[in-house]
């Protein structure tokens, strides 16, 4: 297999996001992302979770699968999660979350991680058994390695205790080799859940810099602040060629690889990253001399 059919096979079925928000800004979702692909609904510190409602209703009309996040510490109790559970799934035939912490410094009330919520059983209560939750190849600003750590072995031995079908989707990394270092580190853990790594889509120099210390991205800063030494590249707009090449690689030829899917976070707009992402899942690439490809209808 060429490295063109790796990476065209590697990215099918890639996930995307959306905040309430950026939703707003879009007429019609079906206008950029294909009919039947899972979209996140981004759930901010401080948003109104009768927004999420809305996207999660307005996605599904659209034909989509919407994936509200649940951020614990942005939920003050257990009646308020059941409230919630119940209209994502009574609203939208919502059958799939991501549950996470949540950037919160003091949490609202009750839940302070995404494991006080699971334990509710909450989820299960009402029809919901396909749980994605974080992942952090590149640690967390909010929790230490290991607390990270013993939450990735509770909810490995939970998911298979209750028969969750749970994955770990992880926050986006600008470089290749801390997220194999970090799924190797994992599966030598004894991790069994699958992994869905992020991948920043088509921005600007200057955004992913921006979008990375507002995300607290850790050891792989290092290679935007290296090309930020060139102003002229600011504006330039960058595409993960190189990072989907090289995953899709080790994906291809580690038998041991934990990663099995990619999501794309939009971070230049829902637009740009839509159309590059199919352009590589159609198989419309070129390799590059750089390590990477070129799409053959250049997205700008």
């Amino acid at each position: 297999m060429s490295n063109p059919e790796i990476i065209q096979n590697f990215i099918q079925g890639f996930t995307a996001e959306t905040t309430p928000a950026g939703a707003a800004k879009i007429p019609d979702f079906r206008e950029h992302l294909r009919e039947g692909t899972v979209v996140y609904i981004t759930f901010l510190p401080g948003s109104d979770f009768n927004d999420t409602v809305d996207v999660a209703v307005r996605l599904r009309k659209e034909g989509f699968i919407p994936v509200p996040h649940f951020a614990a510490r942005s939920i003050t109790n257990e009646q308020v999660l059941e409230e919630n559970i119940k209209r994502v799934v009574g609203e939208a035939g919502v059958d799939w979350v991501l549950t996470i912490a949540g950037a919160v410094d003091k949490p609202l009330g009750d839940f302070t991680d995404s494991t006080q919520l699971l334990q509710t059983g909450l989820f299960q209560k009402h029809g919901i058994n396909k749980i994605a939750v974080a992942g952090h190849p590149e640690g967390s600003p909010d929790m230490p390695d290991s607390a990270i750590l013993d939450a990735m072995r509770w909810k490995n031995a939970y998911a298979k205790e209750t028969g969750t079908d749970m994955y770990m989707v992880t926050q986006f990394a600008f470089d290749v080799d801390p997220i194999i270092k970090w799924d190797k580190f994992l599966q030598s853990e004894g991790n069994e859940l699958p992994i869905h790594i992020g991948v920043p889509g088509l921005a600007t120099l200057k955004s992913l810099m921006m979008h990375a210390k507002h995300c607290g991205v850790g050891a792989s800063m290092k290679v935007l602040t290296k090309q930020a030494k060139n102003l002229t590249k600011l504006l330039v707009v960058n595409a993960p060629d190189k990072q989907l090449t090289d995953l899709a690689h080790y994906h291809a030829t580690d038998p041991d690889c934990g990663i099995t899917g990619i999501h794309m976070y939009p971070l230049g707009g829902l637009r740009r990253t839509a159309e590059w992402s199919y352009e590589v899942a159609d198989g419309r690439i070129v390799m590059n001399k750089k390590g990477g490809f070129d799409t053959i209808n250049k997205i700008s």
